[in-house]
This record gives C-alpha cells, sequence and structure tokens, in this order.
C-alpha cells in the first residue's frame, strides 16, 4: 500500500461519522430553529394577492351600466305614456268644452237668424260686435249684438268727466279710444247750458248724483259687477245696491221684461208717436243688443213708436228691453264711424254715453 492510498484511507474513516449523520438528517427531516426565531413558524402568512377585487369592480359598473340603461328606458316610456295620457285627457277636456259649448253656440244662431247677415264685425278677445241693418216698414234702423268676454270691455262715461258737461258720442269714443259708441240715459239742462244726468245714474259702483227712487215711468238700467243687465223701478237705494250696480243710466219706459211686452204709457205713445230711437236690451245668454232707429225729425212723423220697437225685440228673441234717449240724440258709432243719420242733422252732444273696448 502506497503512501497516498493510507492517507485516502484515512480521511475517509476519519469524515464517515459526519456524512452518516448528514444523511440522518436528510431522512427524517428533521426541523432545526435558529436562536431568536422562535414562534415564526406560528405567525399566519397574509394572502398572496387577489386579482378578484379588480375583476369585482369592473363587473359592478357593467351592472350599473345595464341598470341605468334600465331606469332611463323606464323613465322613457314613462314620458311617453304621460305625454300619450296628457293628449288624451286634453283631446277629452276639447271635446268636453265644444259639447258644453254646443248649446250657446245652437242659441247664437237662433237668434242671429233674426237678424239677419252682420254687415261688419268686431272680433277681439275681449268682445264681439256685429252690427245689422233693418229696413223695417216705417223706418231704417240698426242693431248691434254685444258679446261681452271682458266685463271690462264696457263702461259708461259722463260727458267730459264732469256732471254738467256734455259731449258727442263720437267724440267720447274718440277721447276714450273706443271701438263702439251709443248713447245713453237721459238728461236734463239747467238752463244755463249745464246738462246733467236724469235721476239715478251709477258710474264706477257709485252714485253720482245720489240715489233718487223710481217715479212715475222712470226706470233705472245699467250693468252689475257680473256684467249682466240688469234694470227696473227701485223705491229704494238698498233695494238697487242688492243688484250691484256698477253702471247705469235712467229713462223711459220699460218695454220689455222676461220676454214680454209691457204696457206702453198712454203719454209715451203719443209723444212723440214716431222718433228716432236708441233701446237696449239682453238675451238669456247675457248678451247685448242695442237697436237704433233713424228719424228725419223730432216732430212724431218719422221714426218708429215704441210699439214697433217691442215688435222688433220679440222678433230678434231678447228678454228684457227699456227705452234710452232718444230724438237728436240716437247715435250708433262703429269702428270709429257714425253708421246711423241723426235726426238734428248734427251730432248732439249727451250727457252719458255706453263705449265698447277691443
Amino acid at each position: 500500500m502506497t503512501s497516498v492510498q493510507r492517507i485516502n484511507r484515512w480521511m475517509l474513516l476519519t469524515t464517515a461519522p459526519f456524512l452518516g449523520a448528514l444523511l440522518l438528517l436528510l431522512a427524517v427531516q428533521v426541523e432545526v430553529r435558529l436562536p431568536g426565531t422562535a414562534g415564526l413558524a406560528d405567525v399566519p402568512r397574509q394572502p398572496a394577492a387577489d386579482p378578484a377585487p379588480a375583476v369585482r369592480i369592473g363587473g359592478s359598473l357593467d351592472e350599473a351600466a345595464v341598470v341605468a340603461a334600465q331606469t332611463a328606458d323606464a323613465i322613457k316610456r314613462g314620458s311617453e305614456l304621460y305625454a300619450q295620457t296628457a293628449r288624451r285627457m286634453g283631446s277629452i277636456a276639447s271635446t268636453a268644452a265644444a259639447q258644453s259649448s254646443r248649446p250657446l253656440m245652437i242659441y247664437d244662431r237662433r237668434i242671429t237668424l233674426p237678424l239677419g247677415s252682420p254687415s261688419r264685425t268686431i272680433q277681439s278677445d275681449r268682445l264681439t260686435a256685429q252690427l245689422f241693418p233693418i229696413q223695417a216698414q216705417n223706418f231704417t234702423a240698426y242693431a248691434l249684438k254685444v258679446r261681452l268676454k271682458d266685463q271690462d270691455a264696457m263702461k259708461l262715461v259722463i260727458g267730459g268727466d264732469k256732471p254738467g258737461k256734455a259731449e258727442t258720442t263720437l267724440a267720447a269714443a274718440k277721447r276714450y279710444g273706443a271701438a263702439v259708441g251709443i248713447n245713453a240715459g237721459g238728461f236734463a239742462d239747467d238752463g244755463s247750458g249745464r246738462r246733467y244726468p236724469l235721476s239715478t245714474t251709477v258710474l264706477g259702483g257709485k252714485y253720482v248724483n245720489g240715489f233718487e227712487p223710481s217715479y212715475k215711468d222712470l226706470f233705472f238700467v245699467g250693468l252689475n259687477e257680473q256684467g249682466k243687465l240688469i234694470g227696473g223701478k227701485y223705491a229704494t237705494r238698498e233695494q238697487l245696491d242688492r243688484e250691484e250696480p256698477r253702471f247705469g243710466v235712467s229713462f223711459v219706459p220699460i218695454l220689455m221684461k222676461n220676454g214680454i211686452a209691457q204696457p206702453i204709457p198712454a203719454k209715451w205713445q203719443v209723444s212723440p208717436a214716431r222718433a228716432p230711437r236708441t233701446v237696449v236690451a239682453s238675451y238669456k245668454d247675457d248678451q247685448l243688443l242695442f237697436l237704433v232707429a233713424d228719424g228725419y225729425n223730432e216732430s212724431g212723423s218719422s221714426g218708429a213708436t215704441l210699439r214697433e220697437m217691442q215688435i222688433l225685440l220679440s222678433r230678434f228673441k231678447a228678454v228684457d228691453g227699456y227705452n234710452l234717449d232718444g230724438g237728436g240724440s240716437s247715435t250708433l258709432v262703429f269702428d270709429g264711424r257714425v253708421v246711423n243719420r241723426p235726426s238734428d242733422k248734427t251730432l248732439r252732444p249727451v250727457a252719458t254715453n255706453f263705449l265698447f273696448f277691443t
């Protein structure tokens, strides 16, 4: 045995115990703990980052978009349904309004038919005024039918806006910018050039010269706060106040009440027999009717009798009718011009006028 072989044998014998121990450790997998590391094995490990949250967030956004789209679609369908319902309700309302106004339209045609075709019409959101020429056997006349849509579209004015003064119907219409004007109540002169409204006169709900009880054939006629024609004889102010007059005038006599012609006092049948006339009347639906008859003078030989005016009122289906100031006072202004022929051959200044506005 050489020296090299002896050295190798000696190294193998020397290291054998260590190799055996290493092999034993590997075989039994003994847990080795280093000093200062006790308990590290008991500490729970943090789980690895979970990629799921990002996936879940993306999924939630997609679901929200779907829900939003469904909600928008539902709102759109709801809006369309609401619009359809609104249109249907509007159609129902229009039909109902048309049906409810049908009786009024039928009645209006019935009362317009006897008047014929209007020669001129003024139409606005405040009123409808129609002018009809009338050719009677003994006189020429005009009918003015007025539907007030705004109760302020008609008013009474005093000459010069002061009791004692007077102005023509045309002057009053121009001064106020009225579309239509017609002479109103009677008047009395005081002998010094002053012209005062006759008896009880109401302007703007106030008594111009106080209240005077109706006497003999005198009456009061005007419009109340609801825009309806009121009139008759009133013994006390309280009695007239209950009618809530907004404006009105006095004259003689009453021609018709509730569709029935009233007896004409003997005095007014002959004094004068015929004359230019102005009459105010009302229909069942509260439309107003004015009649203005022409005459050449006030001598009693031309114009209309009061009985003839009653016949016209009955023919035109008026309910209540009242005679206003006539003679040379009778004036009808329509759309800025005088349409009748006043008997004085010139316009007479009067104390009161009815005016209509568009």
